[in-house]
């Protein structure tokens, strides 16, 4: 009888063993699709790291601004994904680097910064301008140029290359904005001074 009682003892668990259900897979979650680049104009862009460069300085003033084209960039409203500024502190005589970003993983976009260099008010070369003299952006010096040349570059590509530059002309004591289409200065094929207090125009350069 004992016997009988311990093979039914294991046979009721040999049968709840096979009846237990298997434990669900675990599923690898999907890699996060990158997300689109971002584009700013040129003023919105150096706003970002002036005040970046403003917790590294508190009396941090700019000395020029750039974008590097990158493809499918909408230039047409003077926005790029990617802008470089230089600051200088006049009080630490050491200028600094910086970005924004706006392509990449999300932990390559947004501003970031370089390493100090020093820094003279007498070299030309660097000349720093007032945050008050910026007051048009690189939209409205695209379109100066666009009635200087430009257009009849664009028309004939319309994906043609274009950069923006700006720095503190002392010669005249303006700050200008330099509209550069090309991808490189080796490559510029038309170059137009745009005044970046008053938008007017001032010179085509190439």
């Amino acid at each position: 009888m004992k016997k009988l009682a311990l093979m039914l003892v294991m046979a009721l668990m040999a049968l709840a063993g096979c009846s237990t259900a298997p434990s669900p897979a675990v599923s690898t979650p999907a890699p996060k699709a990158p997300a689109p680049p971002a584009y700013e104009t040129g003023r919105v862009a150096f706003q970002r790291m002036y005040a970046a460069a403003r917790l590294w300085a508190p009396d941090a003033m700019g000395i020029s601004i750039a974008s590097e084209f990158q493809k499918g960039a909408p230039v047409d409203k003077g926005q790029e994904s990617f802008w470089s500024a230089s600051f200088a502190s006049p009080t630490r005589r050491q200028m600094k680097p910086f970005t924004w970003t706006g392509f990449g993983k999300e932990s390559e976009r947004g501003v970031s910064s370089g390493h100090e260099d020093d820094w003279s008010p007498s070299n030309t070369s660097t000349t720093t301008f007032d945050v008050i003299y910026l007051k048009i952006d690189s939209d409205k010096a695209f379109q100066v140029a666009q009635e200087h040349g430009g257009k009849a570059l664009t028309a004939k590509d319309p994906s043609q290359p274009v950069n923006f530059s700006c720095d503190w002309n002392p010669r005249v004591r303006k700050l200008v904005w330099h509209v550069i289409y090309g991808t490189n200065p080796e490559d510029t094929k038309l170059r137009v001074s745009v005044d970046a207090t008053t938008g007017e125009f001032i010179r085509v350069e190439k």
